[in-house]
């Protein structure tokens, strides 16, 4: 698409009802660590934009993705349903059984985000709204990317986990998106979004910006990298060109906030930013961690909170208090339902998520459980499992010998000591809700391995080594 064809597919008529619904901007960010933000302590990562949005909405302590890795949190988002219920549990190039000689044999996921499911931007389109997906699909291929799932706008994605170089014109061979000479990634996206705001600010639009960053290949702009070799390591949070990443990634948050005010719908504008899974705490890149998820366990591809809690803001003006956090555990299937509340869509799209509005307008508590599943093997060495959260309490199932964990996090959040010996009856409680819910989605579980070998298990897949496409 060229830019003059990006730009007429914005320049229709106005919205010609009533008064206006609000516009959706949701900001994901790709392997983002739930303390890789300055406003949740970070000190070596700078993230003066991010943080500023934090203060501007409501900042969720316990915001969760879908899942440990990021396809089946995009399903989600754009959903409202469990990854479980969607069988999209794995990031799509491992989505296959792999490895033939582990204990388990885990179930083959969908390839895609079936056709017959319904997104936000399709409920959105019925109530006059624009719509733009700019950065990482990785929910299909030809005949299944955002141009088909209800965007007016699709640029940069397709099957893709990952570019191969966040440079141009090397992207090239990944990425099918043109830009000049030397442009870096996020920056280019980030331009596309900006232009996407100011020629759709007189009607309704939502704007989704799934950012490649901060996710392998490691690679950022010389000049910050420089600056932060230069600056004093604080723990595991002591990679220089992450941190250089980060903070490309923060300019660009800064700039779609300056655009919506630029445009004036900043008054009429929900703001969304969260990532799709934790931190890569694993020696997943060139046999080095990217990131530490501490005081949280292990990262992507476990279901223990390292992999799963992430940054959550939300911003909506008018409603959501400057500077207030809330407590209440949310998840990415909240996100369909919640926008299809603020819009005043009525659709028949069955939603697992939940309405957030109640939260945002009073702290109104939603009495529900959290529930995770991935049984899969993870590059990161994560193990086939499923997990359910109940107020404080979170329950880790492992499919592979059937055993089962259990922590409190409000004051263990660090999942250091596992409850499940001392407390009996909360432990069989929450098996049974966790594996009763895991048959009323139809999750499919891993299955005896009659050809488990342990000196073969890690042949076919390397989970224990470099892996590229995630």
């Amino acid at each position: 698409m060229t830019r003059r064809q990006f730009l007429s597919t914005t320049l229709a008529a106005p919205f010609a009802g009533g008064r206006r619904p609000p516009n959706f901007v949701f900001i994901l960010i790709d392997d983002y660590g739930w303390r890789d933000t300055g406003y949740n302590g970070s000190t070596y990562y700078e993230t003066p934009n991010i943080d500023r949005l934090a203060r501007a909405g409501t900042v969720f302590t316990n915001g969760y993705s879908a899942s440990p890795v990021c396809s089946p949190t995009r399903a989600a988002i754009l959903t409202g349903k469990y990854p479980a219920r969607l069988r999209v549990t794995a990031h799509l190039q491992g989505a296959t059984n792999r490895f033939p000689y582990t204990r388990v044999l885990q179930p083959n996921a969908r390839l895609e985000l079936a056709k017959q499911e319904t997104t936000i931007a399709q409920m959105l389109r019925g109530a006059g709204y624009r719509s733009a997906c700019i950065g990482k699909w990785h929910l299909g291929a030809a005949g299944n990317l955002p141009t088909h799932r209800g965007f007016d706008v699709g640029l940069a994605g397709d099957e893709a986990g990952s570019t191969n170089n966040f440079f141009y014109p090397a992207w090239k061979k990944k990425i099918p998106l043109d830009g000049k000479d030397g442009d870096y990634l996020t920056d280019r996206l980030t331009d596309l979004a900006v232009d996407f705001i100011h020629t759709s600010k007189d009607r309704p639009f939502f704007l989704y910006l799934p950012h490649f960053a901060v996710h392998t290949p490691i690679e950022a702009k010389a000049d910050k990298i420089r600056k932060y070799d230069a600056k004093p390591r604080n723990g595991g949070q002591n990679f220089e060109i992450y941190a250089a990443m980060i903070e490309s990634m923060d300019e660009s948050v800064g700039r779609v906030m300056d655009a919506l005010r630029q445009s004036g719908v900043d008054d009429n504008t929900v703001v969304v930013f969260t990532g799709d899974n934790g931190g890569v705490s694993s020696r997943e890149w060139k046999n080095r961690p990217v990131t530490s998820n501490l005081p949280l366990r292990a990262g992507k591809g476990h279901l223990y909170e390292g992999g799963i809690r992430v940054p959550t803001i939300i911003r909506w003006p008018g409603v959501t208090r400057e500077g207030s956090s809330s407590d209440e555990p949310v998840a990415a299937y909240d996100y369909a339902p919640t926008f299809a509340d603020i819009a005043g869509v009525k659709t028949k799209t069955h939603f697992d998520g939940r309405s957030l509005t109640g939260v945002l307008k009073n702290g109104r508590a939603i009495d529900r459980d959290l529930f995770w599943h991935y049984p899969h093997y993870s590059p990161q060495l994560g193990r086939p499992s499923a997990a359910m959260r109940r107020g404080n309490d979170k329950l880790i199932l492992f499919f592979e010998d059937n055993r089962v964990e259990l922590y409190d996090l409000k004051n263990d959040i660090g999942e250091s000591k596992d409850l499940a010996a001392a407390q009996p009856a909360k432990t069989a409680s929450m098996r049974r809700r966790l594996e009763n819910w895991l048959r009323e989605t139809g999750a499919q579980i891993p299955q005896p391995n009659p050809k488990y070998d342990p000196a073969r298990e890690r042949e076919a897949g390397e989970p224990s080594g470099p892996v590229t496409a995630k």
